[in-house]
């Protein structure tokens, strides 16, 4: 003994290396006992266990079907009440059952079980839920209890948060009573976060033993008509609210994003990175995830974990364009997907903003002792080089340019130059689908890679409903069924920037027609696509968003991928008469 710890001593035995070295690519893969894969886990939640002895991550994914051929006795798709599965490295996934074997009694018979939040409070596992329809009538919150992540779950036999009217609105309707999320501050006190577009995002106190929330003590803290999916983290001194905006199922055209804000408090109020509220109708939010030109559209509806040598990572749900359906048209594949989540300037961001990943990726440390490999890179952004002159214009005289020409001329008066700028007054037109009715005013573009930017301004009303969908901005025109289109439009009580792109012909029963939000419009607002060739074996071309509240600090956004070729630079202002949007200029430059 003594001649071996001598030995020691003279030559210490290296510490093992910490770091992980097992790599992961997205989708996640959900195994199950008979070899088949669970293809669709929206909503992803997580957890590590807390029960001794069990160092395995559990996973719960919104009701959906397994695989096309996980059907039930009739013939039709199998949805399961919350799919769970448990890990030991965070990569590799085993299917262990589901939550609930039949809906809770308060449940309406047809309704589903979604967004489920796992939570370990006083000693016992909650899983949170949305019951889509309760025999009460409505949506609500309900949570079972176990003592064990992976079941049997108990349910409480009551909402946690019950039916409920809008705030402001009629009582008498039901608002989305969707989306729970649960934290606990540094008081002790747990707040439950619930919402979605039809009544906006809401939180209350949640009562010591996790099965009741106050009424009273609700305040709102995002607008409605924008978001939905919240996922609250404490980083720093900040509370920071994610929130999914879009449409989650559209299949290959799903633009379904996530934006965040932050407060010191709970309760907000929750401001994005130009200090602009998410209860604004000019409605804030600071992009951590969107559209990046790879395979992924529509990420959204994420969980956010802090793996065991202290990154943070988050899981959230994508659609891949060519698997986008489990039957054409019909319920959407929305895998779960795995990427970390880094803080940038106080700001989180999606892999330091490259955000989804569709490569191999270092994995996270699972367990205790580990680290992961991973380490962030921030992507170069683009920068418009040289002005091209023979493409831009400031619209200076009192007349168009002769590079200009219509598509559809609008009426005398409609659009004309003035003091320095085009005026072009909103249609009661479209360009939408089949409902291509709006004069449409395009110049050619330059070829290959470049740069366009607008300043416009629209004298729509700063707040108040409805104007629906009054809206002006930029095109990149292929034709009428096929573009890419930025901008600022009226949907409902709120002013967005829209980011959208058509496209004809697709399969029966696909959609032609998708979008997604950027941050918040201005009073002026500058808009800006980049344009850039993609390689041949891809094809086609990537168009990236960004927008601007004073021309200098620009916040990008989602990145559609088109096969537009030499497509034109348009503008449009349409979608409801009585309102104008003045267009400053158009800037066209090389992509430096």
């Amino acid at each position: 003994m003594i001649a071996a710890a001598l030995l020691s001593s003279c030559h210490p035995v290296p510490s093992p290396d910490p770091t992980v070295r097992l790599t992961y690519t997205n989708p996640l893969s959900i195994a199950k006992a008979d070899g088949t894969h669970v293809e669709s886990c929206a909503d992803p939640s997580v957890i590590h266990s807390r029960t001794p002895g069990d160092t395995a991550w559990y996973l719960y994914c919104t009701t959906d079907p397994h695989t096309v051929s996980d059907v039930n006795s009739q013939g039709a798709l199998r949805f399961h009440l919350i799919t769970m599965a448990r890990s030991s490295d965070l990569v590799h996934w085993t299917y262990i059952g589901d939550a609930f074997d039949q809906k809770p009694a308060w449940v309406k018979d047809d309704a589903g079980l979604w967004a489920p939040d796992i939570e370990y409070l006083n000693g016992k596992y909650f899983l949170y839920y949305t019951a889509s329809d309760t025999k009460a009538g409505g949506s609500a919150i309900g949570v079972a209890t176990s003592d064990s992540p992976a079941g049997p779950w108990s349910d409480s036999g009551a909402p946690v948060v019950e039916p409920q009217g809008p705030p402001g609105g009629n009582p008498g309707d039901r608002r989305w009573v969707y989306d729970p999320d649960v934290i606990v501050d540094d008081s002790g006190q747990g707040w439950l976060y619930y919402g979605s577009y039809f009544g906006g995002i809401s939180v209350r106190r949640l009562s010591a033993d996790g099965l009741s929330t106050d009424a009273a003590s609700q305040q709102e803290v995002a607008i409605d008509n924008r978001y939905e999916g919240a996922q609250v983290v404490r980083h720093g001194s900040w509370y920071y609210l994610m929130l999914s905006a879009t449409n989650c199922c559209n299949g290959p055209l799903t633009g379904y994003s996530i934006f965040a804000g932050r407060s010191a408090s709970p309760t907000g109020p929750f401001v994005d990175q130009a200090g602009v509220s998410l209860l604004e109708p000019r409605v804030g939010g600071t992009p951590v995830i969107s559209m990046n030109g790879n395979r992924w559209v529509g990420p959204g509806h994420n969980a956010v974990f802090t793996d065991a040598g202290g990154q943070d990572w988050t899981l959230y749900h994508a659609i891949d364009p060519n698997d986008a359906f489990f039957t054409p048209g019909g319920v959407n594949k929305r895998p779960a997907l795995l990427d970390p989540l880094d803080w940038i300037d106080g700001w989180p961001t999606v892999r330091a903003g490259n955000w989804a990943s569709d490569g191999v990726m270092p994995a996270p440390a699972a367990q205790s002792g580990q680290v992961s490999a991973y380490r962030p890179h921030a992507p170069a952004l683009d920068q418009p080089g040289t002005l091209q002159a023979n493409f831009s214009d400031e619209f200076t005289g009192t007349a168009l340019d002769a590079r200009w020409t219509w598509v559809r001329p609008p009426a005398d008066g409609v659009a004309g130059v003035d003091n320095g700028a085009l005026r072009f007054a909103t249609q009661a037109a479209d360009l939408y689908v089949d409902s291509n009715s709006a004069s449409v005013l395009t110049e050619a573009a330059p070829a290959g890679d470049y740069v366009v930017e607008v300043k416009l301004t629209s004298d729509l009303p700063e707040q108040g409903c409805c104007y629906n969908y009054a809206q002006g901005g930029v095109l990149i025109y292929g034709n009428d069924d096929n573009f890419i289109k930025l901008g600022v439009v009226s949907i409902w009580n709120t002013r967005q920037i829209e980011f959208a792109k058509e496209l004809s012909p697709v399969p029966a029963l696909y959609p032609r027609y998708g979008n997604t939000v950027l941050s918040a419009p201005g009073p002026d607002t500058w808009l800006r696509i980049v344009r850039r060739a993609r390689s041949a074996t891809e094809g086609g071309e990537t168009y990236t968003a960004s927008s601007s509240r004073d021309g200098v600090n620009w916040t990008r956004g989602g990145t559609w991928t088109h096969a537009l070729g030499q497509a034109r630079i348009g503008l449009f202002s349409m979608g409801g008469s009585g309102f104008t949007t003045r267009f400053d200029n158009v800037r066209v430059y090389t992509l430096k």
